[in-house]
């Protein structure tokens, strides 16, 4: 069993701040849990705008908390987000968020991340596997 407060995440290597700015992922559960999913706490900032991209992985996205704007850039379809509200990256749609205050979003994927990735120019998380010495429950 692992039990693990947002806080000790907080200001560890699995606390990571995009560099432009517009979100931080305090990322609770990486591969190298070896669950089969990855699961993050992220506040992405009010008046930024993301776009992402995730041809690799499966994203489940639920709002916690604050307010914004979801565009599905494949078909331009806009969905208000607030508390509640779930939204499911199945198909690996290219998406933007625009923050109308700061959001507090659940985040799960699949495949797992390993806590490493970083966007890169197309708004795609690389496929990364956790090396043999990422492997345990070891926090």
């Amino acid at each position: 069993m692992i039990v693990c407060t947002l806080d000790e995440v907080t200001g560890t290597e699995r606390d990571v701040t995009a560099e432009t700015g517009t979100w931080r992922s305090r990322r609770i559960i990486l591969a190298k849990e070896r669950v089969g999913f990855s699961m993050h706490h992220t506040i992405m900032y009010a008046g930024t705008v993301t776009t992402m991209w995730y041809a690799n992985h499966v994203e489940a996205v639920y709002c916690v908390l604050g307010t914004g704007v979801l565009t599905d850039e494949e078909t331009g379809q806009t969905y208000q987000i607030e508390p509640g509200t779930l939204y499911l990256l199945d198909n690996h749609e290219r998406h933007t968020m625009r923050p109308i205050t700061d959001l507090h979003l659940v985040c799960v994927f699949n495949p797992p991340v390993t806590g490493r990735e970083v966007h890169d120019e197309h708004g795609v998380y690389p496929l990364l596997h956790a090396n043999a010495q990422e492997t345990g429950t070891a926090r």
